[in-house]
Protein backbone atom coordinates (compact mmCIF):
# COMPACT_ATOMS: atom_id res chain seq x y z
CA UNK A 1 0.00 0.00 0.00
CA UNK A 2 1.20 3.70 -1.00
CA UNK A 3 0.51 6.14 1.53
CA UNK A 4 -1.90 8.29 -0.13
CA UNK A 5 -4.03 5.01 -0.43
CA UNK A 6 -4.49 5.35 3.08
CA UNK A 7 -5.90 9.30 3.47
CA UNK A 8 -9.37 9.47 3.44
CA UNK A 9 -11.37 12.66 3.74
CA UNK A 10 -13.90 11.94 6.18
CA UNK A 11 -13.28 9.43 9.14
CA UNK A 12 -16.02 6.86 8.40
CA UNK A 13 -16.45 4.63 4.98
CA UNK A 14 -14.92 3.15 2.18
CA UNK A 15 -11.75 5.99 0.70
CA UNK A 16 -13.88 5.58 -2.63
CA UNK A 17 -17.22 6.42 -1.52
CA UNK A 18 -15.97 9.12 0.84
CA UNK A 19 -13.98 10.44 -2.43
CA UNK A 20 -16.71 10.81 -4.60
CA UNK A 21 -18.91 12.41 -1.74
CA UNK A 22 -15.84 15.10 -1.24
CA UNK A 23 -16.08 15.93 -5.39
CA UNK A 24 -19.78 15.76 -5.01
CA UNK A 25 -19.47 18.48 -2.36
CA UNK A 26 -16.88 20.84 -3.91
CA UNK A 27 -18.43 20.57 -7.43
CA UNK A 28 -20.08 24.11 -7.79
CA UNK A 29 -17.01 25.52 -6.44
CA UNK A 30 -14.25 23.36 -7.79
CA UNK A 31 -13.06 25.24 -10.58
CA UNK A 32 -13.07 28.38 -9.25
CA UNK A 33 -10.64 27.45 -6.52
CA UNK A 34 -8.65 25.35 -8.68
CA UNK A 35 -7.77 28.06 -11.14
CA UNK A 36 -7.19 30.42 -8.39
CA UNK A 37 -5.36 28.39 -6.23
CA UNK A 38 -2.75 27.68 -8.55
CA UNK A 39 -2.90 31.26 -9.98
CA UNK A 40 -4.04 29.71 -13.83
CA UNK A 41 -0.70 27.98 -13.86
CA UNK A 42 -2.86 24.44 -13.69
CA UNK A 43 -3.89 25.78 -17.19
CA UNK A 44 -0.34 25.60 -18.90
CA UNK A 45 0.10 21.96 -16.64
CA UNK A 46 -2.45 20.82 -18.74
CA UNK A 47 -2.21 22.12 -22.21
CA UNK A 48 1.44 20.40 -21.64
CA UNK A 49 0.02 17.34 -20.86
CA UNK A 50 -2.11 17.22 -24.24
CA UNK A 51 0.82 18.29 -26.58
CA UNK A 52 2.64 15.66 -25.72
CA UNK A 53 0.22 13.25 -27.46
CA UNK A 54 -0.18 15.43 -30.31
CA UNK A 55 2.07 13.85 -32.69
CA UNK A 56 0.61 10.26 -32.32
CA UNK A 57 -3.39 11.52 -33.43
CA UNK A 58 -5.04 9.52 -30.79
CA UNK A 59 -8.82 9.56 -31.98
CA UNK A 60 -10.18 7.23 -28.93
CA UNK A 61 -9.25 9.02 -25.76
CA UNK A 62 -10.35 7.71 -22.32
CA UNK A 63 -9.78 10.80 -19.62
CA UNK A 64 -10.04 8.87 -16.00
CA UNK A 65 -11.04 11.08 -13.16
CA UNK A 66 -12.31 13.78 -15.71
CA UNK A 67 -14.01 15.76 -12.72
CA UNK A 68 -15.52 18.79 -14.61
CA UNK A 69 -13.92 17.90 -18.28
CA UNK A 70 -11.32 20.34 -18.30
CA UNK A 71 -8.58 18.10 -19.55
CA UNK A 72 -11.20 16.53 -21.73
CA UNK A 73 -12.82 19.82 -22.86
CA UNK A 74 -8.86 21.10 -23.56
CA UNK A 75 -7.83 17.32 -25.29
CA UNK A 76 -11.15 17.38 -27.53
CA UNK A 77 -10.29 21.30 -29.29
CA UNK A 78 -6.18 20.45 -28.97
CA UNK A 79 -5.98 16.59 -30.59
CA UNK A 80 -9.30 16.28 -32.50
CA UNK A 81 -10.20 13.04 -31.70
CA UNK A 82 -13.38 11.21 -33.07
CA UNK A 83 -14.56 9.90 -30.02
CA UNK A 84 -13.80 11.29 -26.10
CA UNK A 85 -14.66 9.61 -22.71
CA UNK A 86 -14.71 11.60 -19.21
CA UNK A 87 -15.20 9.05 -16.99
CA UNK A 88 -15.79 9.45 -12.97
CA UNK A 89 -17.09 8.73 -9.96
CA UNK A 90 -18.64 11.79 -8.95
CA UNK A 91 -21.97 12.89 -10.77
CA UNK A 92 -21.49 16.35 -9.24
CA UNK A 93 -18.27 17.12 -11.46
CA UNK A 94 -19.51 15.78 -14.31
CA UNK A 95 -22.77 17.64 -14.43
CA UNK A 96 -20.55 20.85 -13.91
CA UNK A 97 -18.65 19.26 -17.28
CA UNK A 98 -22.00 18.48 -19.16
CA UNK A 99 -22.65 21.74 -19.40
CA UNK A 100 -19.62 23.33 -20.15
CA UNK A 101 -19.85 20.81 -23.35
CA UNK A 102 -22.93 21.78 -23.91
CA UNK A 103 -22.18 25.25 -24.14
CA UNK A 104 -19.16 24.58 -26.34
CA UNK A 105 -20.92 22.77 -28.31
CA UNK A 106 -19.01 19.80 -28.08
CA UNK A 107 -21.67 16.89 -27.24
CA UNK A 108 -20.85 14.80 -30.10
CA UNK A 109 -16.98 14.39 -29.54
CA UNK A 110 -17.02 14.57 -25.08
CA UNK A 111 -19.56 12.10 -23.20
CA UNK A 112 -19.08 11.59 -19.71
CA UNK A 113 -19.81 8.45 -17.71
CA UNK A 114 -19.77 7.33 -14.37
CA UNK A 115 -17.19 4.58 -13.62
CA UNK A 116 -14.85 2.91 -10.86
CA UNK A 117 -11.74 3.79 -12.31
CA UNK A 118 -10.29 0.46 -10.31
CA UNK A 119 -12.62 -1.15 -12.17
CA UNK A 120 -13.30 -0.38 -15.69
CA UNK A 121 -16.32 -1.41 -17.90
CA UNK A 122 -14.26 -0.40 -21.43
CA UNK A 123 -12.80 -3.88 -23.41
CA UNK A 124 -9.33 -4.32 -23.16
CA UNK A 125 -7.31 -2.34 -25.91
CA UNK A 126 -10.25 0.39 -26.43
CA UNK A 127 -8.28 3.34 -26.30
CA UNK A 128 -5.23 5.07 -28.71
CA UNK A 129 -4.57 7.24 -25.34
CA UNK A 130 -5.82 7.46 -21.84
CA UNK A 131 -5.14 11.03 -19.26
CA UNK A 132 -5.44 11.95 -16.08
CA UNK A 133 -5.02 15.30 -14.88
CA UNK A 134 -5.10 15.93 -10.66
CA UNK A 135 -6.94 12.25 -9.83
CA UNK A 136 -5.04 9.32 -9.73
CA UNK A 137 -3.84 10.67 -6.60
CA UNK A 138 -7.30 9.81 -5.11
CA UNK A 139 -7.10 6.14 -6.03
CA UNK A 140 -7.44 3.81 -3.15
CA UNK A 141 -5.52 1.32 -5.35
CA UNK A 142 -2.67 2.86 -7.01
CA UNK A 143 -1.85 0.33 -8.89
CA UNK A 144 -5.04 -1.19 -9.82
CA UNK A 145 -5.73 2.01 -11.65
CA UNK A 146 -2.83 2.17 -13.52
CA UNK A 147 -2.81 -1.37 -14.40
CA UNK A 148 -6.78 -0.49 -15.43
CA UNK A 149 -5.83 2.32 -17.22
CA UNK A 150 -2.49 0.33 -19.54
CA UNK A 151 -5.44 -2.58 -20.21
CA UNK A 152 -7.85 -0.47 -21.76
CA UNK A 153 -5.61 0.88 -23.77
CA UNK A 154 -4.39 -0.32 -26.66
CA UNK A 155 -0.84 -1.75 -27.63
CA UNK A 156 1.25 1.09 -28.99
CA UNK A 157 -1.19 3.72 -26.83
CA UNK A 158 -0.09 6.55 -24.90
CA UNK A 159 -1.09 7.70 -21.21
CA UNK A 160 -0.65 11.24 -20.43
CA UNK A 161 -1.04 11.92 -16.79
CA UNK A 162 -0.62 15.62 -15.05
CA UNK A 163 -0.19 14.95 -10.73
CA UNK A 164 0.29 17.90 -7.94
CA UNK A 165 3.70 17.26 -6.54
CA UNK A 166 6.03 18.30 -3.75
CA UNK A 167 8.88 20.41 -5.64
CA UNK A 168 12.25 18.78 -4.47
CA UNK A 169 15.01 21.81 -4.12
CA UNK A 170 15.03 25.26 -1.95
CA UNK A 171 13.65 27.04 -1.49
CA UNK A 172 10.06 26.32 -3.50
CA UNK A 173 10.42 22.98 -1.40
CA UNK A 174 9.75 25.24 2.13
CA UNK A 175 7.72 27.42 0.01
CA UNK A 176 5.61 25.32 -1.25
CA UNK A 177 5.17 23.48 2.09
CA UNK A 178 4.15 27.02 4.03
CA UNK A 179 1.50 27.94 1.08
CA UNK A 180 0.01 24.29 1.29
CA UNK A 181 -0.21 23.77 4.54
CA UNK A 182 -1.66 27.53 5.26
CA UNK A 183 -3.31 29.49 2.68
CA UNK A 184 -4.64 26.25 0.44
CA UNK A 185 -6.58 24.56 2.99
CA UNK A 186 -7.66 28.32 4.48
CA UNK A 187 -9.37 29.85 1.30
CA UNK A 188 -10.69 26.25 0.03
CA UNK A 189 -12.40 25.68 2.98
CA UNK A 190 -13.63 29.12 2.79
CA UNK A 191 -14.84 29.01 -0.49
CA UNK A 192 -15.80 25.17 -0.34
CA UNK A 193 -17.75 25.24 3.07
CA UNK A 194 -15.68 21.86 3.38
CA UNK A 195 -13.68 21.53 6.11
CA UNK A 196 -11.60 18.32 5.21
CA UNK A 197 -11.15 18.31 1.37
CA UNK A 198 -8.30 20.67 1.21
CA UNK A 199 -6.33 19.31 3.97
CA UNK A 200 -7.01 16.20 2.05
CA UNK A 201 -5.45 17.51 -1.05
CA UNK A 202 -2.59 18.61 1.01
CA UNK A 203 -1.72 15.47 2.83
CA UNK A 204 -2.76 13.26 -0.56
CA UNK A 205 0.28 15.48 -1.85
CA UNK A 206 3.09 15.07 -0.19
CA UNK A 207 1.93 11.39 0.17
CA UNK A 208 1.82 10.41 -3.12
CA UNK A 209 5.16 8.68 -4.66
CA UNK A 210 6.77 10.67 -7.93
CA UNK A 211 9.94 11.14 -10.36
CA UNK A 212 11.54 7.51 -10.44
CA UNK A 213 9.39 5.72 -8.00
CA UNK A 214 6.43 6.45 -10.15
CA UNK A 215 8.55 5.42 -13.27
CA UNK A 216 8.96 1.73 -11.77
CA UNK A 217 5.05 1.58 -10.60
CA UNK A 218 3.98 2.49 -14.30
CA UNK A 219 6.27 0.20 -15.43
CA UNK A 220 4.41 -2.85 -13.16
CA UNK A 221 0.93 -1.89 -14.30
CA UNK A 222 2.41 -2.65 -17.87
CA UNK A 223 3.70 0.74 -19.62
CA UNK A 224 7.07 -0.08 -21.65
CA UNK A 225 8.35 3.33 -22.15
CA UNK A 226 8.31 5.82 -19.04
CA UNK A 227 9.26 9.26 -19.03
CA UNK A 228 8.40 12.14 -16.10
CA UNK A 229 8.48 15.96 -16.31
CA UNK A 230 8.47 18.11 -13.37
CA UNK A 231 6.96 21.58 -13.73
CA UNK A 232 6.47 24.94 -12.21
CA UNK A 233 9.85 24.10 -9.95
CA UNK A 234 7.92 20.60 -9.28
CA UNK A 235 4.84 21.85 -8.16
CA UNK A 236 3.43 19.37 -10.46
CA UNK A 237 4.73 16.74 -12.76
CA UNK A 238 3.81 14.97 -16.33
CA UNK A 239 3.90 10.99 -16.27
CA UNK A 240 4.04 10.14 -19.94
CA UNK A 241 4.02 6.29 -20.44
CA UNK A 242 3.75 4.17 -23.57
CA UNK A 243 1.84 0.40 -23.84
Amino acid sequence: MYRQEAIKPYHEGEKGQQVEAMFNNIAPTYDKLNHRLSWDIDKRWRKKAIRLLSPFHPQKILDIATGTGDFAILAAKTLNPQKLIGADISEGMMNVGREKVKMLGLQDIISFEKEDCLALSYPTESFDAVTAAFGIRNFANLEQGLTEMCRVLKKGGHLSIAELTTPVSFPMKQLFNIYSHSVLPFYGRVISKDKSAYSYLTKTIEAFPQGEQMMEILKKAGFSETSFYRLTFGICTIYFATK
